[in-house]
């Protein structure tokens, strides 16, 4: 698609600073804008090896090509040809609370902290909410305001457009890609939810754009803490390796050699930002629509398995484990109750044994092998959890 853009139109100093302004008094925490042909090519290479090396697992969109066979998400020019530059917001999903490798009851499950999110109802409780539409409303406001500003086409995308955010959030200054490959803000930590606003406006040579500065240093926590081994170097992640990936994206049976380091996420994995310095004093932020949901943190999985089609909908629907869905989250419950070693879910581990869903029945019969080793009586003991 063709898009003229006005000879006038196009990022300053001044406009960027505008729309940092803008994106801060919708909600943002922090925002930048990128060229959107910045990339040298380097990133190119680096994301087509890491494509062909098997490392993006059964994601398939990340695998998808142009008609000429290139990646789309190779460059953001690749996929919107018109594209010129990116507004990158973020926003600070810290709610507090506990962190995964704290200790915690040998029967308490985890679920990333972004998915804990809520948004207060009528009744006074909190509703489930999706930081995807939280993210998407935010950017809407902002892309308008860009509009009635500037005229240039736009398109918003919150972890579903052709393109990689980290990559164009580090040279909008946003932040820099860790050895985690999380995007770090200084100040603010990782705790960060980023969504894009693609432009048609090129940005002027004279525009003071800042590009984030690796401030991880000799810092390798994260890399050492990663229990599946998933982060196999500096900046490089295997994600079908990844626990986030394996609770969430992955269908079917989990590779029997990553169970134990699965640990008792159940749902999305922390450690890798838990163990990071950066989020020693990362502020906590009061954002609406992302406040905690208490009875998410450390979850009991003896409540997780216990719950039917209609309690996980209650509890879930409008929420990330929404996409989930039960079917997998219960594979995952298995999983964690193995690894936690505890005798007290037996019981409820052969029931789902004998069941009609061949995945969970595998799953529980690895579980139930695993706590057997274990030794543990049917009682169970409190304890650190494991990671």
């Amino acid at each position: 698609m063709e898009v003229d853009v006005p000879v006038n139109a196009a990022w300053t100093s001044e406009t960027v600073a505008w729309i940092e302004e803008q994106a801060r008094a919708a909600g943002f925490h922090a925002a930048g804008v990128s060229a959107a042909d910045s990339a040298d090519g380097v990133d190119a290479e680096r994301f087509s090896a890491w494509v062909a090396e098997g490392r993006a697992g059964e994601m398939e969109y990340l695998k998808r090509r142009n008609e000429e066979g290139t990646l789309l998400r190779s460059g953001v020019p690749v996929a919107i040809p018109w594209a010129r530059s990116v507004v990158v917001c973020a926003l600070n999903y810290n709610s507090g609370g506990p962190r995964s490798v704290e200790t915690a009851a040998g029967d308490a499950g985890w679920i990333a902290r972004y998915a804990w999110s809520g948004r207060a109802g009528e009744d006074g409780g909190l509703r489930p909410t999706d930081y995807h539409e939280e993210l998407l409303g935010r950017l809407r406001v902002v892309e308008a305001v860009l509009k009635e500003r500037m005229d240039c086409e736009t398109r918003c995308y919150v972890d579903t457009g052709p393109l990689v955010e980290r990559t164009v959030a580090a040279r909008a200054g946003v932040g820099w890609i860790g050895k985690n490959t999380c995007v770090i803000r200084q100040g603010m930590g990782s705790w960060l939810l980023l969504g894009v606003i693609v432009t048609s406006l090129p940005v002027e040579e004279r525009a003071a754009l800042t590009v984030a500065v690796d401030r991880c240093g000799t810092c390798t926590r994260c890399i050492d803490a990663c229990p599946t081994g998933a982060l196999v170097a500096e900046h490089e992640m295997d994600a079908s390796r990844c626990i986030a990936y394996l609770t969430i994206e992955k269908k079917g049976e989990i590779p029997v050699e990553l169970r134990e380091g699965m640990g008792r996420q159940v749902f999305g994995c922390d450690i890798c930002q838990d163990v990071c310095p950066w989020n020693r004093r990362a502020p906590v932020a009061a954002t609406q629509g992302m406040e905690m949901r208490r009875e998410l943190v450390n979850p009991s999985l003896e409540w997780l398995g216990s719950l039917d089609a209609a309690e996980f909908k209650r509890w879930f629907m409008g929420s990330p484990l929404e996409r989930t869905r039960r079917k997998r989250l219960l594979r995952n419950v298995a999983i964690a109750m193995g690894n936690s070693g505890e005798g007290r879910f037996l019981a409820r581990l052969e029931q789902w044994a004998g069941g009609d869903d061949a995945v969970l029945a595998e799953s529980a019969r690895w579980a139930m092998e695993r706590i057997r080793r274990e030794g543990k009586d049917a009682v169970g003991v409190q304890g650190s959890a494991s990671i």
